[in-house]
């Protein structure tokens, strides 16, 4: 038996309490005893108890919540200094607003009729490893919140900034109509507190990216912040050359902040030393088990599958029957003797008709309703059909290459790296050296915020004689045109090729190319692409976005409908949620019984 000490404060307070109440009690049985000349004998064996069981709550064996290495027999967590692990970790927390996804194989891809004949959802059988997911779709008053930290973090009044929260804001006039009067939308939609709590749209994909990176730098800031990591409030300091980034801190926590050690030591945290006197355990690490992993936008197979709910249709080993709705049966209205009749989801009704009748709505709204207006799924999740469709991490292709891979399906991958400066530190943007990207539309975005780390694509060091991966852009990979073939001689200067390997999509995928080019005085130049030789719409720009809207009707309320938009642009019927991936074991708590 080994005895250990590090206890969580509330390990700490549970044994304290307990302590009090056997002496209590253990006071109360002496006096008794006292009066029955019984006292000597019991209240010696009655000690040797108390004295046992408290060895039982402060010792345990060594196993994997030892600090005791079981490679080498050395302490682990020592305050001399070695090797530091989190021993303690039980599983990973759930982070703001999301709810848990058990993972698991299920039929992904169209089960009813393809009425439309799109035969770009052909079913095919997935596994998805367990994830979290937004209980709901992110919602304007959410949204406002990442706009109001990116206004007082870079200050549109200052040039260099301007583009920055230029390219953060949403397309407000993605709710005007030729023929119809919705300025109200226009001017009202996102800010005000009538629409707080309805899903925010005029978000471009690439816009939901970034919202999802500046949400995991918050969590992540919050929950160092409750450790005595940092500085209580750390936040509400951040600066345009001094703010907190997940990857920074990972990476170089020292230039974090701008290596401000008010911020950084500045919170409850007792600094250890070891054997030296050196400080140890200054930062936190992914060791620690502090750090959550990133939101993001989930991937067309997870969405499909979080939105399915299949978990309450599982008979042993197989599903029963198919489903059309995230919800279960075959209609739109419910079957519930107590709401019968209702309509189970937001989504147009037919020409003319997306609400219902004034005075009993079908539905209880014309364009989108607050969200949780309808009950969730089985999974807990809201709105996963109507409302506003979604977006989702994928690149579109008619086909899911499940011949390939059937295992945490994502089609979109461009792998990159940290670039490394000359004294072999990562690189961190600066104020001054930020890079602007110009969008085909003509929207300007930072590449990277001051304060992140600088990418680059990986090369050859990362890919040489590796299986598994050999480029960074693999948008396009086997997606079926003339490049992935593997008789493709592109080295070669074979005629069909226009351009390097790694270029866009072409041929098969073979979409209009607008450009935008700055002139010297800052004007755009936009020079339409007109050529009549395009095959397409799609290109490696384009992505899937998933489920029915407040738009449409009943037909793509079926989690497996897949269209497609460009990444760049926006619409009103369009939002999205975020997700985060599950580390650790694949269940909550103990394994389910099969029977």
């Amino acid at each position: 038996m080994k005895c250990s000490f590090f206890y969580s404060k509330m390990t700490i307070y549970v044994v304290l309490l307990g302590l009090i109440i056997i002496l209590r009690l253990l006071k109360n049985i002496i006096s008794l005893l006292k009066q029955m000349n019984m006292k000597k004998v019991i209240v010696s064996r009655l000690l040797l108890i108390v004295a046992i069981s408290l060895t039982l709550v402060g010792c345990k064996r060594s196993g994997s919540g030892s600090n005791t290495s079981r490679a080498t027999g050395w302490q682990i967590n020592s305050k001399d200094g070695g090797f530091q692990y989190n021993t303690k970790f039980k599983e990973q927390e759930t982070a703001p607003g999301l709810v848990f996804i058990e993972g698991g194989t299920f039929t992904m891809g169209r089960v009813q009729d393809d009425v439309m004949h799109d035969w770009n959802n052909t079913p095919n059988q997935q596994h998805v490893q367990s994830f979290y997911m937004d209980e709901t779709e992110v919602t304007n008053k959410m949204y406002l919140e990442y706009l109001d930290w990116i206004k007082r973090t870079y200050p549109p009044e200052e040039e260099n900034f301007r583009a920055i929260y230029n390219g953060v804001l949403p397309d407000t006039l993605v709710w005007r109509n030729r023929l119809g009067y919705n300025e109200v939308m226009t001017e009202n939609y996102l800010r005000h507190p009538g629409y707080g709590e309805y899903p925010v749209v005029g978000v471009s994909w690439i816009q939901a990216v970034e919202f999802a990176n500046w949400r995991t730098d918050r969590v992540n800031e919050l929950y160092l912040q409750k450790d005595g990591y940092l500085k209580q409030g750390s936040q509400l300091e951040a600066t345009a050359d001094a703010n907190f980034s997940t990857d920074t801190y990972i990476n170089s926590p020292t230039q974090t902040f701008g290596g401000n050690e008010e911020i950084l030591r500045g919170g409850k945290l007792k600094a250890q030393t070891n054997a030296a006197g050196e400080e140890i355990n200054v930062y936190a690490s992914r060791e620690t088990g502090l750090i959550s992993p990133k939101y993001r936008l989930p991937t067309e197979a997870e969405w499909e599958y979080a939105a399915l709910g299949l978990s309450e249709i599982r008979s042993y080993n197989v599903y029963r029957g198919r489903k059309k709705y995230p919800w279960d049966g075959q209609y739109t209205r419910s079957g519930n003797r107590k709401i019968k009749g209702d309509q189970l989801a937001n989504f147009k009704q037919g020409k003319g008709d997306y609400g219902g009748i004034a005075g009993w709505s079908d539905d209880g709204a014309d364009i989108t309703a607050e969200v949780k207006s309808y009950d969730p799924n089985d999974y807990g999740l809201y709105d996963m059909a109507g409302n506003v469709a979604e977006w989702v991490a994928d690149v579109y292709r008619p086909i899911v290459d499940d011949e390939f891979n059937d295992f945490n399906y994502y089609r979109g991958n461009v792998y990159t790296k940290n670039v490394i400066t000359e004294d072999g530190t990562v690189k961190v943007v600066g104020t001054d050296e930020i890079v602007f990207d110009t969008l085909p539309n003509g929207k300007v975005v930072p590449r990277d915020l001051p304060g992140e780390i600088a990418t680059k694509p990986v090369d050859e060091e990362e890919t040489y004689l590796r299986t598994n991966f050999d480029r960074s852009d693999n948008r396009n990979f086997r997606d079926g045109d003339i490049q992935s073939s593997r008789y493709y001689a592109d080295r070669f200067g074979d005629e069909e090729s226009e351009a390097s390997e790694d270029a866009a999509t072409r041929k098969m995928y073979n979409a209009p190319k607008h450009n935008i080019e700055v002139d010297s005085s800052g004007n755009l130049i936009r020079e339409y692409d007109k050529s009549n030789k395009r095959t397409s719409l799609i290109n490696d720009e384009v992505r899937v976005y998933k489920g029915g809207s407040w738009k449409d009707r009943e037909y793509w309320l079926d989690p497996a409908q897949r269209r497609y938009y460009p990444q760049n642009m926006a619409t009103d019927y369009i939002g999205f949620r975020c997700a985060m991936s599950r580390v650790g074991s694949k269940s909550k708590g103990q394994r389910k019984s099969k029977n």
